[in-house]
């Protein structure tokens, strides 16, 4: 007996599916029929966008976001090239701004390995709440706008910054005072120190979460000074021999809103963070070596 025919799957499904798959398998399977087609182009499809497993060139990002990318996108990831000279270079205030003007929903854009040197700080679309940047180069004072230029519209909330090489205690001090309504920041890789967190605790007051891994020039100074931060609720350090268990004691004590506090580096024993969480039952402490 032979057997039935199964029902084809629902757009719905289908829809769900293409939007899963990377950008070159989503362009295929816009070849495999008309209906195919028609739900590969579909505006549900490309919300989500992952470029970065591709270094995709200037010149086909133009016509991705001329052609493809609809005005519903909300999430850009993309991978560049460092160090990149003249057309090799995969963004420019141009394309930026043809981004802007054709999807101006999107909110999230992550760079990976580009060079953003000649790429003003005030060309990233105003739209943008989460920017994240993972080993790219920028300018020490990328986040500061020229008087002469009209101020940037961006509002965002989240940065996140990993192997951003010039990003240092000079880096965070010009751009702590431009930044001051970021409600996450996530510093990773980054050579800070005890006068970044001065001025991350003097501007950034809005802050709810900060991670910072590494900050191996870190003293009892600089994390006293983020006890401005009144609206902190996660803090995850990465701390050395530098800082002390009592100014960590100290801090949760005049953070009242901290509920989570994530420490590594530096080996502290069990039974101490034992005592400390049962001072501060409010807060929860993990401790990874």
């Amino acid at each position: 007996m032979a057997e039935r025919a199964r029902p084809p799957l629902p757009d719905s499904v289908l829809l769900q599916v293409l939007a899963l798959l990377p950008l070159r398998d989503r362009l295929r399977a816009a070849r495999v029929c008309r209906r195919w087609q028609q739900l590969a182009q579909d505006r549900a499809v490309w919300t989500h966008v992952d470029l970065s497993p591709h270094r995709i060139t200037r010149r086909t990002l133009w016509h991705l976001v001329r052609h493809r990318l609809p005005d519903s996108l909300c999430t850009l990831r993309m991978r560049g090239t460092p160090r990149s000279l003249g057309k090799q270079r995969l963004l420019s205030p141009a394309l930026l701004a043809a981004l802007r003007k054709h999807c101006p929903q999107l909110h999230r854009l992550c760079l990976t390995e580009t060079d953003l040197r000649h790429v003003p700080y005030e060309s990233i679309p105003s739209s943008v709440t989460t920017l994240e940047l993972n080993l790219c180069d920028i300018p020490d004072a990328w986040f500061c706008v020229s008087p002469l230029v009209p101020p940037p519209q961006n509002h965002l909330k989240t940065l996140s910054l990993c192997g951003t090489y010039r990003i240092t205690d000079m880096g965070i001090q010009a751009a702590a005072p431009h930044l001051e309504e970021l409600e996450r920041l996530i510093l990773r890789h980054c050579i800070i120190g005890d006068a970044a967190m001065v001025f991350i605790g003097r501007h950034m007051k809005q802050l709810r979460y900060l991670e910072i891994s590494n900050a191996y020039f870190l003293t009892n100074r600089g994390l006293v000074s983020i006890a401005t931060l009144e609206h902190l609720e996660t803090l995850c350090l990465d701390l050395y021999d530098l800082v002390s268990l009592g100014t960590v004691i100290a801090l949760l004590q005049v953070l009242p809103r901290l509920n989570h506090l994530k420490l590594g580096g530096t080996c502290f024993e069990d039974e101490v963070l034992r005592k400390i969480q049962e001072n501060f039952p409010h807060c929860a402490i993990s401790h990874t070596p």
